[in-house]
């Protein structure tokens, strides 16, 4: 497929876009309700009007079920967050297939050579992949939360939904705790490989050569985009942990108010961060020839890695130089 027709079948997939996002939004609106809210709040007692029941418990709050100070946050959750969530999934997955037509998978352009060399250990891998698998899971079941109701709901039925969502709710909160331990994982494995330098410069003017075939920029063991993807990720984790646990244990949060906003901003993280992550997932699977594999199988093709990481390929074979060079020379 030549640049021209990738082109153009690229623009038809934002026209595409472009025409069905109204209908897509028109579908999953969750402010389409057969209840006025306006008109309710009117007949309780108008605007100000607090409903509330009677409760045994000392936490006489908890006996609140209408509070119009909440009409605030709830119109946040209901609508803003809805919809940042939607298009950070959508938009990224269409942005990543703009960019397959017109670039296609990026190959290696010396071929591979048969060789390989050990990129990652299984401790990398399992830390890696921990940290991916539960946050996949994290993000669907949190996704079901904000937009379940619109979405999920009319498709599958208030049975399947509902079990659906209990289940969801109790891998969420029991998942989040390995998610926990494999993001102190990574972090203690490649903080020191993470670390910006000068070449990372070189790597960001030359975009990393994912636009142009055969440019190729210096990169140590993780380049500028790597870099980038680990600090959103170690960040972001930070920032869904505590905000999650803040969630978990409401009474360690402090008020109604700051439980509230602890939610908004774990909703606005885990928008941002999955759609970074979908651009990861892009290309360490079909977006570059050979990626997969460095946390596959933990090789990589020693052309591959001269091409993406040449710096890192030079460190490693002056280390096992070294080493060799050592284990041959007869002691004195």
């Amino acid at each position: 497929m030549t640049y021209l027709s990738r082109l153009i079948v690229a623009l038809s997939v934002v026209m595409a876009f472009g025409l069905i996002a109204p209908q897509v939004q028109a579908q999953v609106n969750p402010t389409q309700s057969s209840v006025n809210e306006d008109a309710m709040f009117q007949a309780l007692g108008g605007d100000s009007a607090v409903v509330s029941g009677r409760v045994t418990i000392p936490d006489r709050g908890a006996g609140t079920l209408i509070s119009p100070d909440n009409k605030a946050w709830a119109a946040l959750q209901g609508r803003t967050l809805h919809t940042l969530s939607i298009w950070a999934v959508i938009g990224m997955v269409a942005l990543l297939t703009v960019f397959y037509l017109i670039r296609g998978k990026i190959r290696v352009d010396s071929g591979l050579s048969g060789r390989t060399i050990l990129r990652f250990n299984w401790i990398e891998r399992f830390a890696h992949w921990t940290l991916a698998s539960t946050f996949i899971i994290l993000a669907l079941t949190g996704l079901n939360l904000i937009i379940g109701k619109s979405v999920i709901l009319p498709i599958f039925g208030e049975a399947a939904f509902g079990t659906l969502s209990a289940y969801g709710k109790i891998a969420h909160n029991y998942l989040a705790w390995p998610f926990m331990a494999s993001l102190v994982m990574i972090v203690l494995l490649w903080i020191i490989h993470n670390i910006p330098d000068k070449v990372d410069l070189v790597w960001i003017k030359q975009a990393g050569g994912l636009l142009k075939k055969g440019v190729h920029p210096p990169a140590r063991k993780f380049n500028a985009g790597q870099k980038f993807i680990f600090w959103a990720v170690v960040i972001g984790g930070a920032g869904l942990s505590y905000t999650g646990i803040m969630m978990l244990f409401p009474a360690e949060a402090g008020a109604q108010a700051d439980w509230q906003f602890y939610q908004i901003v774990h909703a606005l993280i885990a928008a941002a961060l999955s759609a970074i992550v979908i651009a990861h997932i892009y290309i360490g699977s079909v977006g570059m020839e050979g990626a997969f594999d460095a946390m596959g199988s933990g090789e990589v093709d020693e052309n591959w890695a001269k091409e993406h990481h040449s710096l890192w390929v030079e460190e490693v074979k002056a280390t096992q130089k070294r080493n060799t060079t050592q284990v041959t020379t007869p002691a004195e």
